[in-house]
């Protein structure tokens, strides 16, 4: 076994290199997978892996539903009233710019729950107001960059993350996606969040200049247009709705009929969770046409362009990603991490973090780092008593930690095209602040009980 993990680690190293280099992140991931497969000759589990993840609705429908609601919120301009009412007061105030737009797009990034998405909507407003102010492309980029991808997602619902680690905890009082969004992620997320905006606002004195005179076009009608209070509030729909209908207010309740069929033993389908997500990102696409009536009729063509743009470029990294969790956990690799914090229970903590973070840096997606490894320290985690629902908010925060400062990852390619910024040069600054906050979390975790 210690052969074969050995042999992971040298298809691990062999696969950076690659995507390091360009090649498709999919294609080498997957690719490594089956290699592994065919070392430890568990190659048809990797197909099994790769047909059942493909087809998998705990994926495909919250995801695919999300993207399509962000493409509808694009399409109507919803989106851009929720910006600018939360950038308009940071325009007279120079000083307040940089952790404001961060603020901003963390606070976006809760409904629309795509980091690209956010980084799309947010950007066209907040990058003008920082390029006017006197910061570079290069610090715009990092700003939005961080804001966008740090992990607002995590404090919603509906973010796969969170029914990963309910699936694997089914019967924990903590274990719903809604407890999981008030109870346990808000303290990790907001401490994350707190130190890496601190620590990037203090680095941007350092990489701050003064910009170009010729700063090229700023949307002025974007930035200075009249705000609509209903179309701002249109992203909060599927947010709100996905807190009254799950616990503990359970205010409303979506008769199980309306998404799944009624079990003979009158038990709760298993999808029922997804599929209200899905059901969510509907109603939120009906209240967007609702209060823009004249952007109502293409609406549904939005939705779908949005859902295979979440299948082709969220869901297929995660398959791959899944494939090649897959194949390292029969490579060995869970079993020696679990052997490895049994004889030292204080790493679980860091490991459970780092992993991840060094994983989703690797293939750029946070959800596929979450759902590929959160299995390897699930078990351990029970082993030494710690509670595993607790334990899957460090591993969430550090996939989506990793993500942010991953070259590859799509808000990184997203950010740096809207600013005009090399994909390498945001990854490495917005590494420092990443890496500060991911260190305190997992301080406090460790000696304060976080």
């Amino acid at each position: 076994m210690e052969g074969t993990s050995l042999i992971a680690l040298g298809v691990v190293v062999l696969s950076a290199v690659l995507i390091l280099r360009g090649w498709d992140v999919r294609l080498v991931l997957l690719s490594a997978a089956l290699l592994l497969g065919a070392v430890t000759g568990e190659w048809p589990r990797i197909i099994r892996t790769f047909l059942t993840t493909l087809a998998n609705e705990k994926f495909v429908v919250p995801i695919c539903s999300a993207m399509g609601f962000a493409y509808v919120l694009r399409h109507t301009g919803c989106d851009q009233h929720l910006v600018r009412l939360l950038l308009r007061p940071l325009r007279p105030v120079r000083a307040l710019l940089i952790p404001g737009v961060i603020l901003a797009a963390f606070i976006v990034n809760i409904p629309v729950i795509s980091q690209t998405s956010t980084a799309a909507c947010v950007g066209p407003v907040a990058i003008p107001l920082l390029r006017a102010a006197g910061y570079s492309a290069t610090t715009s980029g990092v700003c939005l960059l961080l804001g966008s991808s740090v992990g607002g997602e995590l404090l919603n619902p509906g973010a796969p993350e969170l029914l990963t680690i309910a699936a694997a905890n089914e019967g924990h009082p903590l274990a719903p996606p809604t407890e999981q969004a008030r109870t346990t992620l808000p303290p990790v997320v907001l401490v994350q969040l707190s130190v890496a905006l601190l620590v990037c606002w203090l680095l941007c004195r350092w990489w701050w200049e003064r910009a170009e005179t010729n700063q090229g076009p700023q949307n002025s009608e974007t930035s200075t247009a009249p705000i609509r209070l209903s179309a701002a509030l249109v992203p909060l729909v599927p947010l709100l709705l996905l807190f009254a209908t799950g616990p503990p207010l359970h205010w409303l309740e979506i008769p199980q009929s309306w998404v799944a069929p009624a079990r003979p033993d009158g038990s709760r389908d298993p999808a029922y969770h997804t599929r209200v997500i899905g059901l969510a990102m509907l109603v939120g696409v009906a209240a967007a046409a609702l209060v823009v009536p004249q952007k109502a009729r293409d609406c549904m063509q939005q939705f779908f362009e949005g859902a295979g743009y979440g299948f082709a470029h969220i869901v297929s990294l995660i398959v791959t990603a899944h494939c090649f969790g897959t194949a390292m956990e029969a490579a060995g690799v869970a079993q020696s991490l679990g052997h490895l914090i049994t004889l030292a229970p204080e790493l679980l903590v860091p490991l459970a973090a780092l992993v991840p973070l060094l994983f989703a840096a690797l293939c750029g997606s946070g959800m596929a780092s979450t759902q590929s490894l959160y299995g390897f320290f699930h078990e351990p985690a029970l082993a030494v008593g710690v509670d595993p629902v607790e334990l899957g908010a460090l591993t969430a925060v550090g996939s989506a930690a990793g993500r942010t400062m991953s070259p590859v990852a799509a808000v990184t390619l997203m950010c740096a095209q809207l600013t005009g910024s090399q994909p390498l040069s945001l990854a490495c600054r917005v590494c420092w602040p990443l890496l500060a906050g991911i260190a305190t979390v997992i301080c406090l975790r460790c000696f304060a009980g976080l």
